[in-house]
């Protein structure tokens, strides 16, 4: 049986980072995190008997302080998973630059706080494990993707070159790069029945992502059964970064 480990997830009450709370806890691991909404807050800390913090991921001191209060309270962090984004799709030409700033910040300025933040603790551990989330559009042109597929393309360098960085001190750096996935966050496209269709004929497999497709590889990546893998980005996507299907008869 692999060891407890203490886990820590930014957006924890979104869709993927609440199904891979729900999976780590199943598994017997320690599980805290932190996200924006109080109210989803109070409902899944009351679910899952865990501790979970109101916080902006934007903030970089903020999280500071998180992290250090965290490695107190834990004594030690063995693995952080920042399932943190947005989605926004429209066309470079329709896209203000306050609409940019914010796909940046919210994305890709919000991991790269969080890894200052937390590669230091791990530092003096000497072990740990970080897992950030990309999208299967920055690996394959999508239209009206130009924002977020910047954002999240940022997150695939960092992640290789953090994963230089910090590979001798014992620390794993990965990602996932889903397709759509059905959470809270895409409902205005699963929600709308046309635009799901459309989506799952763009997918080779018929069919778009659930969160727990996702977080399944998640907890493999954070596990010691992946202490092998690292500066990778690994895609869920239904294939339709990699594959063209057969057309039907």
């Amino acid at each position: 049986m692999l060891e407890t480990k203490n886990i820590i997830i930014g957006g924890i009450t979104g869709g993927i980072g609440s199904a891979l709370a729900r999976q780590l806890v199943q598994s017997g691991h320690k599980v805290q995190g932190f996200a924006r909404e109080s109210e989803r807050i109070e409902k899944l800390s009351s679910e899952l008997d865990i501790e979970i913090a109101t916080l902006d991921a934007t903030d970089p001191e903020a999280l500071v302080d998180y992290f250090k209060s965290a490695k107190d309270e834990l004594g030690h962090i063995d693995g952080y998973a920042h399932a943190i984004g947005s989605i926004f799709l429209k066309s470079a030409h329709l896209t203000s630059p306050e609409d940019w700033q914010k796909v940046i910040h919210t994305n890709l300025d919000s991991a790269f706080y969080a890894l200052r933040a937390c590669a230091p603790i791990m530092q003096k551990q000497g072990s740990g494990s970080f897992l950030f989330f990309s999208t299967a559009a920055a690996q394959i042109g999508i239209a009206n993707h130009e924002a977020i597929a910047a954002a999240k393309g940022g997150i695939d360098a960092m992640v290789r070159s953090a994963a230089a960085t910090y590979s001798s001190r014992g620390i794993r750096i990965n990602a996932i790069a889903p397709s759509l996935t059905d959470t809270p966050l895409s409902q205005p496209i699963v929600g709308n029945e046309r635009a799901l269709e459309l989506s799952k004929s763009m997918h080779p497999l018929g069919l778009i992502g659930q969160a727990e497709d996702i977080a399944s590889l998640a907890e493999w990546l954070l596990s010691d059964h992946a202490r092998f893998a690292t500066g990778q980005t690994y895609t869920v996507d239904g294939g339709i970064s990699t594959i063209v299907p057969k057309p039907k008869a």
